[in-house]
């Protein structure tokens, strides 16, 4: 699942939730319309969708106002969302470091671009591994079942989890399609990411099983927005630099 490296070749669970306050951001933003967030013409994180009852499987998109250099223009799966807060992945920041430099043994299954991808300021020194597996194809003994380490986070004939990296590639490599690292993650205390969409830092939207594992990240941040149709496709054209437009 996620593993921090200590004394070699040893590995150990990193915590879901690190205890402590400010472990991501406080920010109060104006709207993607460039209005205050409070303005009567108000801000709808969810582009017209019910809210969900957890924000876990969604994406984080970042509405185009935020501007923290951690966070402009980034999407982020949730990986864990609950009374105690929120823990996620940047799907969209290749880190420019080879796989095969970091864990050589799951590079044969890396994604391209085949990189450790900056998955946020928190814990830089864990690797969390997300995978899309082979489950419903037809392996040559029979239709597949999920492999021990994995665990299912969007649905899907093909569906992606978190993976169990510490133990190795081992048997499970045949179930696998693809694998995406991520060194760190974006964390929440209690309510805080709460606060951010209320502020109208983010947009919550459905992940689908191709985006963890995308071979344009750079272009995930337009192509999630102009899915939804509506007022997010508008927004999806939205400049780097309103000033250029």
């Amino acid at each position: 699942m996620w593993s921090d490296p200590v004394d070699g070749d040893e590995w150990h669970a990193a915590s879901l939730i690190e205890a402590g306050p400010g472990r991501h951001s406080g920010l109060g933003l104006d709207n993607d319309w460039l209005v205050p967030s409070r303005s009567p013409r108000g801000f709808d994180p969810f582009g017209g969708a019910p809210r969900p009852e957890t924000f876990a499987t969604h994406l984080l998109v970042a509405s185009p106002r935020l501007e923290d250099p951690n966070f402009a223009r980034r999407v982020i799966l949730i990986l864990e969302h609950g009374e105690h807060g929120a823990l996620g992945v940047v799907l969209n920041r290749p880190g420019g470091v080879g796989v095969d430099e970091v864990l050589p043994q799951w590079h044969p299954m890396a994604t391209p671009p085949a990189e450790l991808f900056t998955g946020g300021p928190v814990a830089r020194n864990a690797v969390i591994g997300l995978a899309r597996l082979r489950i419903g194809e037809d392996s040559g003994n029979g239709r597949m079942t999920p492999p021990e380490g994995w665990r299912p986070l969007i649905p899907d004939a093909h569906p992606v989890g978190t993976i169990d990296l510490g133990a190795g590639p081992g048997a499970v490599a045949e179930a696998i399609i693809g694998v995406r690292l991520f060194s760190g993650y974006a964390g929440w205390d209690a309510g805080q990411l709460e606060d951010e969409i209320g502020d109208g830092s983010w947009y919550v939207v459905r992940a689908e099983p191709g985006d963890p594992v995308s071979a344009d990240p750079e272009g995930l941040w337009q192509r999630v927005l102009r899915r939804q149709g509506g007022s997010l496709a508008v927004v999806s054209g939205y400049p780097i630099d309103p000033s250029t437009n």
